[in-house]
Formats: C-alpha cells, sequence, structure tokens
C-alpha cells in the first residue's frame, strides 16, 4: 500500500511570499524566523533580569584591588597599562629568547637556500663527459673524431620539457624569495641585538655623522670606557 500511496501525485505545498502591497517590509518572515529571534529576545531579557538582581543584593561594603587600578572610559572598564609589568631582567631573558628564535631561523633559510641553489646548479650545469682516445695516425685520429661526433648528443633547452621548465622557474622564484627573507631577519637581529645592548648598563650617546669613521646609514652609539675591577 505505501507503494501506491507514493505513486499518486500529490500537490506541492509552496511557501507564502510577500504580499505585492507589503514587499516594501522585506522578505516574510517565516515560523523558524520568529523562533530565533523570541530566542534571542528572551536570552536579552533573562541577562537584563540577573544583572538586576546582582546590583539589588550587591555589598556596599564590598571592595578588591581592580577597582582602583581600572578607569571607565564611556562606560567600558579599562585596566592602566602594563608597561612596567616585567622587571628589567625578565624583558632581557625574553629579549634573548627572541633573539635564540631569529638566529635560529636564520641558519636554517641559509641551509636551505644553500641546498637548493646547489640542486639549481647541477641541474644548469651539465656535466660534460669527455673520452681520451688514442690513435696511431691521423687517418685514424680523424676517423675516431668522426664517430665520436656522431655518437655525441648533448641535450639542448629545446629538449627539456615544459614541466621541468616550470619547476626550475619556480625554484629560481623560491630561492630568490629565501634570500629576500635571509636579508630582513639579518637585519631584524642585528637590531636585536642593538637594543638589548642599549638595556644594558653604562653610559653612552649617539654618535654625529662627522664623528662616524665609516658612514652607515643605522645609528652608531658610544660607550663611556669604565675601569673593571
Amino acid at each position: 500500500m505505501s507503494s501506491l500511496r507514493n505513486a499518486i501525485s500529490r500537490r506541492a505545498h509552496k511557501e507564502r511570499a510577500q504580499p505585492n502591497s507589503r514587499r516594501k517590509f522585506g522578505i516574510l518572515e517565516k515560523h523558524k524566523d520568529y523562533v530565533e529571534r523570541a530566542q534571542a529576545f528572551h536570552k536579552k531579557e533573562d541577562t537584563l533580569v540577573k544583572l538586576r538582581e546582582k546590583a539589588a543584593f550587591r555589598n556596599p561594603d564590598e571592595f578588591y584591588f581592580r577597582m582602583i587600578k581600572t578607569r571607565t572610559v564611556n562606560g567600558v572598564h579599562k585596566l592602566e597599562n602594563e608597561a612596567n609589568k616585567y622587571t628589567p631582567e625578565e624583558l632581557m631573558l625574553m629579549k634573548t629568547q627572541d633573539m635564540g628564535y631569529i638566529l635560529q631561523k636564520l641558519q636554517s633559510e641559509k641551509k636551505k637556500i644553500e641546498k637548493l641553489a646547489s640542486m639549481l646548479h647541477s641541474v644548469d650545469n651539465q656535466p660534460s663527459n669527455r673520452h681520451v682516445y688514442y690513435a696511431e695516425d691521423r687517418e685514424e685520429a680523424k676517423e675516431i673524431q668522426f664517430l665520436s661526433l656522431k655518437s655525441a648528443s648533448v641535450p639542448t633547452s629545446n629538449d627539456v620539457s615544459d614541466g621541468i621548465k616550470r619547476k626550475t622557474t619556480t625554484s629560481y622564484k623560491e630561492l630568490e624569495a629565501r634570500r629576500n627573507r635571509v636579508s630582513q631577519l639579518e637585519k631584524l637581529y642585528m637590531d636585536m641585538v642593538l637594543q638589548k645592548e642599549l638595556q644594558k648598563n653604562g653610559r653612552k650617546r649617539k654618535l654625529r655623522e662627522d664623528e662616524i669613521v665609516c658612514p652607515t646609514s643605522k645609528p652608531v652609539y658610544k660607550w663611556r670606557p669604565e675601569r673593571k675591577r
């Protein structure tokens, strides 16, 4: 019976659309849309009820130290500046760890560049196979030379497939990108070393351009000599 029931054609019930007179109000809201909107509304209502209860039963003598360490800006609590949250020793340790990570990445990139460059060098420069033949007279030497030229087949650039050419081009692009990354890492590492040295104790000053022996675009500092005990 179920197969016969399914064989009978039934009317396809379509959802009612927004009437033409109410097109300005947008798409007609369905029941599932109403349920979602009602749940969001009641959730906000429950939150407001809980906040009112907390405000009604709060302890007027309540105090904790975060009250004096925050300030209200446009009704929003914001913490004070935590720039001095860490001690100079902790800042020095974190900077040393960052320098170690940058140095590790720099060495890794250099090894990858060396490996990639050697691979591309071996692809571009094909080894030339040279054989030494010995002949007793000129006629035999001419015959050996003719046979060697006939049997030699040096692959040209046209014989290389398009896939290998694309891979080689991609490898060259990767090599250039890694070299740029190495230069950026070296610059970042030198800047971090300079910042770490500037945080150390001792009187120092920045040299003027006329005081620098070797002109450079980077700042140069000079420390006051101190007697070591």
